[in-house]
């Protein structure tokens, strides 16, 4: 009998034919995340990775941690394996459901899954052979709710062994990291870009960053700011190159030369351009933004459209139908939204209209932009692209 880690994946199951592809990938990252924690053998069998150590003195606690931050799983257990006994069985339910109950719960239930069909037991004969030794155990600490337990303890009778567990912890779901390219995340210093990029990578996506600064306008501590942020999303996402975009002399030509009213709008497009550029050198076949429709004058679905026409590659806006409390609820889940109510000043907040235009028209865009471009616009943004700093998280 030792000790194991038990992995369920949901949504891969229904990748037909492709299933393996997302599988591999599962197990791909999986086993980065755990590299530094010793020797495992990684199994997977029937919907489920089984995670083996190779030493006694394995940190299961860590690697649990670091597991709940992998996409694509669902639930994550310590689980014992057996031998295909029914007293030992019996045996090692007991002390899951003490040692369950420790943390906390009234009530519980035993569930029973028997894909191995030689098993002389059928699954409700083990739940009610277990189920009535527990209950005989802690009649006097616990109740039987077969709805809506506390505590579940699991049996699971397979091919090459029994497991029981208890108490399974949730997993971030979504698809496995990397399985659907590769996307740059305009990094802000706010709430609503790290949760923009979480939900991607969510569904997939490899992240790289690209951050816009205007230096002496924003402060070193705003910089530090996002670079935290970008570490502390590097739990979810993996290491990844985080661009840091010089802005200032650009914002300064648009503040100069074209009409106030349209500062955000034509920043948000050069912003988009210069993204672009870095993600086409890096890889990546989307830009990611935190926009969530009519937060703020730039995010109309006029502003939207004309910051759209910037940009050739499609711009996922995975916020776009959320609240300000929506998606503040992601931003302390994933532990971001500390960071980003640090009081520093990005790039967007520094040369802001006091009337922004809220339903622009490309035309005026484009008017406005042939104008900068006569100014020298179209150098500053090529020394934007090729003096972008590379920070790797």
């Amino acid at each position: 009998m030792h000790d194991i880690i038990m992995i369920k994946y949901g949504e891969i199951i229904l990748k037909g034919l492709n299933r393996p592809l997302f599988e591999d990938r599962l197990l791909k990252n999986i086993r980065y995340r755990l590299k530094t924690l010793g020797k495992i053998k990684v199994v997977r069998y029937q919907a489920a990775v089984y995670i083996i150590p190779e030493s006694e003195d394995y940190d299961y606690g860590e690697a649990i941690e670091r597991l709940k931050k992998v996409f694509g799983i669902i639930w994550i257990t310590r689980a014992k394996r057996l031998e295909k006994d029914i007293e030992e069985i019996k045996k090692q339910a007991l002390e899951c459901l003490r040692e369950a109950k420790e943390n906390g719960g009234k009530t519980f239930k035993v569930e029973a899954k028997r894909p191995d069909k030689t098993f002389p037991y059928k699954s409700p004969e083990i739940q009610q052979i277990v189920g009535d030794l527990l209950f005989t155990e802690f009649e006097n600490e616990l109740t039987v709710d077969v709805k809506n337990p506390d505590i579940t303890v699991m049996v699971e009778i397979r091919d090459e062994g029994a497991y029981v567990y208890a108490n399974r912890i949730k997993g971030p779901g979504g698809l496995p990291l990397g399985i659907n390219g590769k996307g740059a995340l305009l990094l802000s210093g706010g709430i609503d870009s790290p949760v923009a990029g979480f939900m991607m990578a969510k569904r997939g996506l490899e992240l790289m960053g690209v951050h816009f600064h205007s230096y002496p306008y924003t402060s070193e501590r705003a910089k530090k700011k996002v670079l935290d942020l970008a570490e502390k999303l590097k739990e979810y996402v993996g290491r990844w190159e985080i661009y840091c975009v010089s802005f200032t002399d650009i914002q300064l030509m648009i503040n100069e030369f074209a009409p106030h009213e349209m500062l955000v709008i034509l920043m948000r497009r050069y912003m988009m351009r210069i993204a672009e550029r870095l993600a086409l050198k890096n890889g990546a076949s989307a830009l990611i933004t935190g926009e969530s429709l009519g937060q703020v004058a730039s995010q109309t679905v006029y502003s939207i459209g004309v910051t759209n026409a910037a940009a050739t590659m499609p711009v996922l806006r995975p916020l776009i139908g959320m609240d300000k409390e929506e998606i503040t609820v992601i931003s302390r889940k994933i532990g971001t939204f500390d960071i980003s109510i640090r009081p520093y000043e990005d790039c967007c907040t520094v040369f802001v209209p006091k009337h922004p235009k809220t339903k622009p028209k490309e035309e005026e865009a484009l008017a406005a932009e042939k104008l900068l471009s006569e100014k020298g616009i179209d150098a500053l943004v090529d020394k934007a692209v090729e003096e972008a700093e590379i920070i790797l998280i």
